[in-house]
């Protein structure tokens, strides 16, 4: 139940953090308007608060695993909402970084 747990919270920390970034390029970029930076300045210090949830205590280890998913969360946030298509590099490098997610955060450690 623990490694469910911290997977649910490493994906809401991704929409969180992919997603605030995502609506201040919109406000700023795409000339949305402050209410779109706003709402991605609240979406970006949501994410600081869900990494605190994750069961692990080391806060190093919590934001290493974490950049795997944000590669890995930035390409599907960029398929699905900008219809970015990746190529296989981009795939494979995603895939290697989610290898090195399992192995910072849920390989057995002694001690």
């Amino acid at each position: 139940m623990t490694v469910a747990r911290s997977l649910v919270l490493f994906a809401l920390a991704a929409l969180a953090e992919i997603g605030g970034a995502w609506l201040i390029w919109q406000g700023w970029r795409e000339h949305r308007g402050l209410l779109w930076i706003a709402a991605g300045i609240v979406a970006l210090g949501a994410y600081g608060f869900v990494a605190t949830f994750q069961p692990d205590p080391n806060f190093g280890r919590i934001l290493a695993a974490y950049g795997g998913v944000f590669v890995a969360g930035s390409l599907a946030w960029g398929m699905v909402v900008d219809k970015f298509r990746p190529d296989r590099w981009d795939v494979l490098g995603a895939l290697i970084c989610l290898v090195g997610v399992a192995v910072i955060m849920y390989v057995p450690r002694e001690g």
